[in-house]
């Protein structure tokens, strides 16, 4: 079975990006042998809907599970129609998460769990990241 996790770099050791429509790679792993592609993710510079492009991207790829830090709503629907399952706040290598993923210490989630144009940079999740 294929799942798809957000990474910072095309390699197992990176970590997991927080982002999904805005992470830099996609890793197309499957967690019982180990083997990966890593896929550049073509939205990450998306004026607006990088979500829902991204989305379309794992949906298309066969991965039936998505591992990421976030997702939001308008991603989360077309995933969901998909019949991918989507699990959020997802830390550590992307190994390390295929990992858990494999033995069940990760569960997926109802619904999104950041709001609309979370990884946009301005606006949007900024503020979510921002420093006291």
């Amino acid at each position: 079975m294929k799942i798809a996790i957000t990474a910072s770099s095309p390699e197992l050791s990176s970590p997991v990006d927080p982002r999904f429509g805005r992470c830099p790679y996609f890793i197309l792993i499957d967690p019982e042998i180990m083997k990966f592609e890593a896929v550049e993710n073509p939205n990450v510079s998306s004026p607006s809907g990088a979500g829902i492009q991204s989305a379309q991207l794992i949906a298309n790829s066969g991965a039936k599970a998505l591992l990421t830090g976030s997702c939001g709503p308008n991603a989360f629907q077309i995933l969901q129609a998909a019949g991918v399952e989507v699990l959020v706040g997802v830390t550590g290598t992307v190994q390390e998460a295929a990992q858990k993923y494999k033995s069940g210490q990760l569960q997926p989630t109802a619904q999104a769990n950041v709001p609309s144009h979370f990884g946009m940079g301005m606006g949007g999740g900024r503020k979510y990241y921002k420093k006291n």
